[in-house]
């Protein structure tokens, strides 16, 4: 069941995500592009968004556990650090640059242009790049007492 429904949610972000356009990097970089061709529309995108997800967190906050869990899994930190700045500068950087996120970035795959042909793969590059780094952070240095 639990399979079932993330098919069925990944299912109907996908189709928005096509639905809305923003599987077309060209509306990510217009709207970047705020002293030439700026199109606000992904604003409206993600201000929808927002409002639905609020509306989801008060309805499911409500229950005392998930449907399909024991219980939420809740990040434990809160903490604004060098690697969260660091990350969200680069998940910027590429978003400004390729027009893509990683959401609409999988939706376009079908369409087999060049720009997601070489961006995809880079992406997973770098998501295998940055888990290597934190994993050599994470462990003791050779001098470190045991």
């Amino acid at each position: 069941m639990r399979n079932l429904l993330g098919f069925l949610s990944g299912l109907i972000f996908g189709s928005g995500l096509i639905i809305s356009g923003m599987a077309n990097p060209a509306k990510v970089l217009n709207f970047l592009d705020l002293a030439g061709h700026w199109d606000p529309s992904l604003g409206f995108v993600m201000g929808g968004a927002v409002v639905v997800t609020y509306l989801g967190y008060r309805l499911v906050w409500r229950q005392g556990a998930p449907v399909l869990a024991t219980g939420f899994d809740i990040p434990t930190s809160s903490r604004i650090d060098r690697p969260l700045i660091l990350g969200a500068a680069l998940f910027g950087l590429g978003w400004g640059i390729g027009g893509f996120c990683p959401g609409p970035a999988w939706t376009a795959l079908p369409l087999l242009s060049p720009g997601i042909l070489i961006f995809l793969p880079m992406m997973l590059l770098g998501l295998w790049l940055g888990a290597q780094g934190r994993i050599r952070t994470m462990q003791p240095s050779k001098g470190a007492l045991k």
